[in-house]
């Protein structure tokens, strides 16, 4: 009995299907909410046949070489390279540098095998000429410019190339669906089409994938559960540090993290962030070091705030790197167990170097920071600060306090102020129980 095949389209905010497009669903009211989807219906075992089944012992045995990206942080973010018929993620906003990162791993992976690179939103003269000015150019590196799913499933099925990068899935389509590309149908059929063809022919497949204005992946969730490793690109596109994470990784560790940074060759690795991010920094009031940890690796960030009389009725709350609601939680923390006024006074904060934070332990630095910019005062030790901050004031226990500690000695300070360590005495650890007693006891007049 052949496959039959159906094409319906599904609201995606109440699940209802209709038989037709309609510019409004008929059930909840959404407007553009409705995607094709194929369905197909088969009887159970219909056209199927007996798995071939192996000894859990056999498929574990052979350990395949992995291939090397040429560059060793992001190898090590991968967990010590590229699986061979893998299908790697890699999601960032517009401009942040997806494309060149791509360039340099295809450069650095086409010096042990036939690479292609896949363009589905430039020419292939334009990958050509900005791989040239990255100096990207390899004998084995290949560009095309294609749209087709299927065409690209093609070209990776025939097993001439080790990797196969497409940038991006969302502009890509299948002949067989009639949705535009970027819808959900789509971006789930290409990524199904594509990821078969990778592991069929045992090619390591990169595609890129665009992120929504609220930053997360644009498609499905889908998208992220077909793929082994997905790689989130962050950072601010205009300048400053980037941050490479790999989100999801089915091939190695998932707590690692790269900061790179971006100049005339490309995204460049940064050995020392820590030193980079402090080098320019002045001693003042509203300015705090924080001890933060990206994956595995601690940094020191500088955290800046800056408190003023507010000229309007309702004071204004704004914030560069840090998640504004978490700022206003710990304002109002700060408002109700000490004696800081902040309702009359506009408050901004700013992460230095284009730095994401999303570290429970920046709390307690925030808190320094707004309360030395509004009272004027300077920390009275050149010590890094970390530590979360509960809704009753206290300073709660963190993560890898050990690593923060060593990070601040390593660069020059004299400790760090955090939570008390029961494990052990720490030196260098200023213990804090709560963001009164650390607001009195570091905290003084310039």
């Amino acid at each position: 009995m052949g496959k039959k095949t159906s094409t319906s389209f599904v609201c995606s905010e109440c699940g209802s299907a209709h038989i037709k497009w309609s510019g409004k669903c008929s059930v909840c009211g959404a407007w553009n909410s409705l995607q094709e989807q194929i369905q197909l219906n088969d009887q159970p075992g219909g056209n199927g046949k007996k798995l071939v089944v192996t000894d859990f012992r056999d498929a574990t045995a052979k350990d395949e070489a992995r291939l090397t990206t040429d560059s060793t942080n992001i190898d090590t973010l991968l967990g010590g390279g590229l699986v061979a018929g893998s299908v790697v993620l890699l999601a960032g906003e517009p401009g942040i540098g997806k494309s060149t990162l791509l360039l340099q791993i295809a450069s650095g992976a086409a010096k042990q095998h036939s690479v292609l690179y896949v363009s589905a939103e430039e020419s292939a003269r334009q990958v050509g000429l900005r791989g040239t000015r990255l100096g990207t150019m390899q004998p084995k590196l290949k560009l095309a410019s294609s749209t087709s799913s299927d065409d690209i499933a093609a070209s990776i099925v025939s097993g001439e190339y080790g990797v196969v990068i497409v940038d991006s899935i969302q502009t890509v389509s299948v002949d067989s669906v009639l949705s535009a590309s970027g819808s959900t149908a789509q971006v789930t059929n290409s990524t199904r089409l594509l990821s078969a063809a990778a592991k069929r022919s045992n090619t390591t497949l990169i595609i890129v994938g665009h992120v929504t204005k609220e930053g997360t992946i644009a498609g499905p969730k889908l998208l992220e559960h077909l793929v082994d490793v997905v790689m989130q690109l962050d950072g601010d596109r205009y300048g400053g540090f980037k941050v490479l994470r790999a989100v999801k990784n089915r091939y190695g560790p998932t707590d690692e993290a790269v900061i790179l940074e971006m100049d005339s060759s490309g995204l460049k690795p940064i050995e020392n962030p820590s030193e980079a991010l402090l080098a320019e920094r002045q001693v003042t009031d509203g300015s705090v070091v924080l001890a933060t940890v990206e994956g595995s690796r601690a940094l020191l960030v500088e955290i800046q705030a800056l408190v003023n009389k507010t000229s309007y009725g309702y004071p204004k709350r704004a914030s560069s790197g840090f998640d504004v609601n978490r700022m206003n939680l710990l304002i109002a923390v700060l408002e109700r167990r000490t004696k800081l006024a902040l309702s009359d006074y506009d408050v901004y904060l700013n992460i230095v170097g284009g730095m994401r934070l999303s570290d429970p332990a920046a709390d307690l630095a925030v808190c320094l920071a707004i309360g030395s910019a509004a009272k004027g005062m300077q920390l009275n030790t050149n010590a890094a600060v970390f530590g979360e901050i509960g809704l009753s004031g206290e300073v709660r226990h963190v993560v890898h306090i050990e690593k923060r500690l060593a990070e601040a000695k390593k660069l020059g300070l004299d400790g760090a102020i955090g939570p008390p360590y029961q494990r052990k005495q720490l030196t260098g650890l200023m213990p804090i129980k709560t963001v009164k007693d650390a607001l009195n006891t570091y905290l003084q007049k310039k």
